[in-house]
């Protein structure tokens, strides 16, 4: 394949280590040496990184996309840690604290860490960048971002044009990882929202699993659609019940990757949700993919996380009783469709009271709908 053209804004040169050698963060390791950066990839497993030194390519992940020489390969976690400038996280997002604890010892001030995992950790319901935050605390708050946004490895692999978003407590630093990426194949915008970034990543997700459970049971388009509008109006409510900016989830964070997640050919949790759909059990799918599907972890840390917040989030509830409670996505779809009558009311009224016909007002206490 043809590498990406690197630009001439680029900070040339800079020390790069990408943690996690599956698709998507080969596929970045490939785009940042395509940029000119100095990129080491760390595979947890020796025999996987003795595998691609030696042929170039991943055995697993991408095997059709030959990596540069320029991008050394080591299972070697101090090697690949020591002296670098930026560490990118593209491990599952149930694997960050366990590795990042594993790392803290190689951690300095100058450090800028990129979050590109997806996903709440269960146990406490953060983020991934809140997560890394506590665990390097050598590493200052604001030098700990994420790249997200509609994103397939398959395609950022093979130089299709891709559009996604930075973000970070500090513009600035949002700015050192635009610049680091951005190619003529990879666009990034800089959002300054991080936790409506974080979210949106997270929940879409979950939506995933639903829209591929819809499609697995036969149901068509409208239902494809419903799901996918109303799972953004839930997604939005959390969002901003944790201080969102409610225009984050109209953007590539939010509607865009929600869209390429429910909709692709490559979405592992949208392919999930469609054998689970067709009647299988999710200990069965799991089994036989390769790779990890960070829907159904996160399904539970977003359900659990609603409950304490007190937002209404019935699709993401519907999806935690069908993979954890051994529903029926028939049952779950017909309790959707009947629950009560509402307005279509994106946002939590305490942050858009509106009038209703005939003088009736939305209550200030109703959290959402």
């Amino acid at each position: 394949m043809k590498a990406h053209a690197s630009q001439a804004r680029q900070p040339a040169g800079r020390k790069v280590t990408v943690f996690g050698a599956g698709s998507w963060g080969t596929a970045l390791a490939l785009l940042l040496a395509s940029n000119g950066h100095r990129v080491t990839l760390w595979a947890r497993r020796p025999e996987v990184a003795a595998h691609i030194r030696r042929t170039r390519h991943n055995p697993t992940y991408l095997p059709n996309i030959e990596l540069p020489c320029s991008v050394y390969v080591t299972a070697d976690l101090e090697e690949a840690a020591t002296g670098r400038e930026v560490w990118v996280i593209a491990t599952p997002a149930q694997a960050v604290r366990s590795l990042a604890e594993q790392l803290r010892c190689w951690a300095h001030p100058e450090l800028i860490v990129v979050s590109v995992a997806k996903g709440l950790e269960i146990a406490t319901r953060k983020t991934t960048t809140q997560v890394l935050g506590e665990v390097l605390s050598e590493v200052p708050r604001e030098h700990i971002g994420v790249l997200y946004g509609p994103s397939h490895a398959e395609e950022v692999a093979a130089g299709m044009p891709t559009t996604v978003v930075a973000s970070a407590p500090s513009c600035a630093v949002a700015e050192q990882i635009q610049a680091l990426f951005m190619a003529p194949t990879f666009r990034v915008y800089v959002n300054p929202d991080l936790i409506g970034v974080e979210i949106a990543g997270s929940v879409k997700n979950v939506l995933a699993l639903a829209a591929g459970m819809s499609d697995g049971v036969g149901f068509g388009d409208n239902a494809k659609a419903a799901l996918i509008t109303r799972g953004l109006a839930e997604m939005q409510r959390l969002g901003v019940r944790m201080g969102a900016d409610p225009a984050t989830f109209a953007g590539l964070a939010g509607i865009g990757d929600l869209v390429v997640t429910c909709m692709s050919r490559h979405s592992r949790n949208r392919y999930l949700g469609e054998q689970i759909g067709r009647g299988r059990t999710l200990e069965e799918v799991q089994q036989e993919m390769q790779m990890v599907a960070e829907g159904v972890p996160t399904t539970a840390a977003v359900y659990q996380l609603a409950q304490e917040l007190d937002v209404e989030m019935p699709i993401t509830e519907a999806v935690y009783q069908i993979l954890f409670a051994g529903k029926k996505p028939h049952d779950a779809v017909r309790d959707l469709m009947t629950r009560e009558a509402k307005y279509e009311d994106w946002l939590p009224y305490s942050a858009a009271d509106t009038a209703r016909p005939n003088g009736q007002v939305a209550p200030e206490t109703t959290p959402s709908r």
